[in-house]
């Protein structure tokens, strides 16, 4: 199928990146290069490299950024790898590093890939095709309180108990294989009257995608390194599709602005700690109305951004 991805807020997300004609941007989940080829546009001697982990993804990127020549370039690797994609290009700074994360449409929509709970296919969803752990392992041999634990925390499910054992009574009389497989044991997990509004099983393939491809997790460990492979003035742009995500990028934006951690009553900081910069959203963006109409998927997306102050190490290696 054709690779198709709506780029969410595409004009805002350029716009607060404030791309030079001669820097150096990162895009962390290049997907179809929708932003990527609003970022290249933008660039004279400058340079933009597209990173993804779907194979599917760095083929049509490559191809749609053909165009700028050596100003873009694709990489195959998850983003929490940016900084050692960097260093073997012989980059340690850049200007700007933009992350879209959670599903793309062509994910989504692509029905084998297993990822929608609207298409009979494997039980799969992993973005990059050559890690081993699917959906399918985890559903099948995961111990019934790490189950629970999943679909409670990552889906934010109430039901996730009730889910987990309907799963594993499943499971013990045949593996469970598909996604409507998977749909029908949710759907009898839940009380009809609180399946009216929503898909029963729309929490829980959440929850598993999550764990499958650790999203959490790899977002946590980027974003120390996202900072310090900026250049002061650079800015980290990262639009989320759920509140976990959400919580975790606005709660580490606070930690870089004001990482002191002495006790409120000392009349002065002790701790050495000091800002790497400024939250320059102090509400996150959020999509047009005109956007969410033409692009539901985009209902629930904030961008949030941050700058990068002028730090010691970068006085330093000025004078030096």
């Amino acid at each position: 199928m054709e690779f198709s991805h709506y780029s969410v807020m595409l004009h805002e997300t350029i716009e607060q990146l404030n791309i030079k004609p001669d820097g150096i941007y990162v895009d962390g989940t290049c997907g179809g290069a929708g932003h990527g080829s609003a970022i290249a546009e933008k660039l004279s001697e400058g340079r933009y490299i597209g990173i993804d982990q779907d194979e599917d993804a760095v083929k049509v990127a490559t191809e749609r950024l053909k165009k700028f020549g050596d100003r873009a370039m694709v990489v195959k690797s998850n983003y929490v790898n940016a900084k050692a994609v960097l260093e073997e290009l012989g980059i340690s700074k850049v200007d700007g590093i933009l992350l879209d994360l959670g599903v793309s449409s062509y994910q989504f929509d692509n029905g084998k890939r297993g990822f929608s709970y609207r298409f009979d296919a494997p039980l799969d969803m992993r973005m990059d095709q050559s890690q081993s752990l699917s959906v399918k392992e985890i559903v099948n041999t995961y111990p019934e309180k790490e189950l629970i634990r999943i679909i409670r925390d990552y889906g934010e499910e109430k039901f996730a108990a009730n889910i987990v054992k309907h799963i594993s009574k499943r499971r013990t009389e045949k593996p469970i294989e598909t996604t409507f497989e998977l749909n029908e044991i949710i759907k009898a997990a839940i009380p009809a009257k609180m399946r009216v509004n929503k898909h029963p099983s729309k929490q829980t393939f959440q929850a598993l995608r999550i764990e499958c491809n650790d999203e959490l997790g790899v977002l946590k460990r980027a974003l120390e390194d996202f900072i310090d492979m900026l250049n002061p003035g650079g800015r980290l742009a990262i639009i989320t599709f759920h509140s976990l995500e959400d919580r975790i990028v606005k709660n580490f934006y606070k930690e870089m602005e004001n990482p002191c951690i002495c006790p409120k009553e000392f009349p002065v900081c002790v701790c050495g700690r000091v800002s790497k910069g400024k939250t320059v959203t102090r509400k996150p963006i959020t999509p047009s109305e005109g956007e969410m109409e033409e692009n539901p998927r985009s209902k629930s997306a904030k961008l949030r951004v941050f700058e990068k102050g002028v730090m010691r190490e970068d006085c330093n290696e000025e004078q030096n």
